[in-house]
């Protein structure tokens, strides 16, 4: 059975709590401290939160958002429902489709100290030529942490949730955010972004994690930094056939959606 359908089965017939790899889109919000350590309510928070963020073998993680054309009420409800749910998660950033919603909006805060960023119907204007590869997980894929080459530095070009144009230029940890999030707003993984052979250990490591098998902590995983989570891999038939990848990167402290 292709690497896909076991996994969409294993999801669907699991019961368990969500897994304490489950990390953070991009990375785990920096200086949070571990699942284990987390009190009963932030963790209560975080789990509910989880829940919510639609799982690897949904096809809406295949699908591309449209781009929003109406700036209301709503819209401004939405984002600050995804704000609140990627903060629960103790995430860094999140994509409307990672909830079901094929609108082409994204959350992102790359550090505790600043302000969540809406981008609506964002756009890559520009890209440096210089890159860099980093750690990334998702919160759609548990247990997945892969190294992804990214652009160093981007500019982008969006709305706010007013429909007020803006401009984003941004280097490092929020530029490698914003490129992952981009990437779902588009049906695009970080297993899309990885060797076949990167992608077989991420569908064994989100096998574990959706099964309950206990992994090593992340100071004992090579490089043992926290990191985004990716998607799909193994053979060919596998999740659209384990699309052919780069490498994506980036480093620092959170998770994307």
């Amino acid at each position: 059975m292709p690497e896909e359908e076991t996994l969409r089965e294993a999801v669907e017939e699991s019961r368990a709590p969500v897994s304490d790899d489950a990390d953070v889109e991009v990375e785990r919000e920096q200086d949070a401290p571990a699942v284990e350590e987390l009190d009963p309510e932030t963790r209560a928070r975080r789990d509910a939160a989880l829940r919510l963020v639609r799982k690897f073998g949904d096809p809406v993680l295949r699908a591309s958002a449209v781009p929003v054309e109406r700036f209301d009420k709503a819209l401004k409800r939405e984002i600050a429902r995804m704000g609140e749910l990627m903060h629960d998660a103790l995430g860094v950033g999140l994509a409307a489709t990672q909830l079901g919603i094929l609108h082409r909006v994204l959350v992102y805060r790359a550090y505790p100290e600043d302000p969540v960023t809406a981008l609506v119907n964002p756009v890559l204007e520009w890209t440096s030529e210089e890159t860099e590869v980093g750690e990334e997980g998702c919160l759609s894929l548990p247990g997945v942490h892969v190294d992804v080459e990214r652009f160093l530095r981007v500019r982008v070009r969006a709305q706010e949730e007013t429909g007020e144009e803006r401009e984003i230029e941004a280097e490092g940890l929020p530029a490698r955010i914003i490129q992952h999030e981009m990437d779902h707003l588009d049906g695009v993984l970080v297993l899309d972004r990885i060797s076949r052979e990167a992608r077989k250990e991420a569908m064994r490591a989100m096998r574990e994690a959706i099964e309950g098998v206990p992994r090593p902590s992340a100071g004992e995983r090579d490089g043992g930094a926290n990191g985004a989570q990716p998607d799909g891999g193994g053979e060919p038939g596998g999740e659209e056939q384990a699309a052919t990848g780069t490498a994506d990167a980036r480093s620092a402290d959170a998770g994307a959606g």
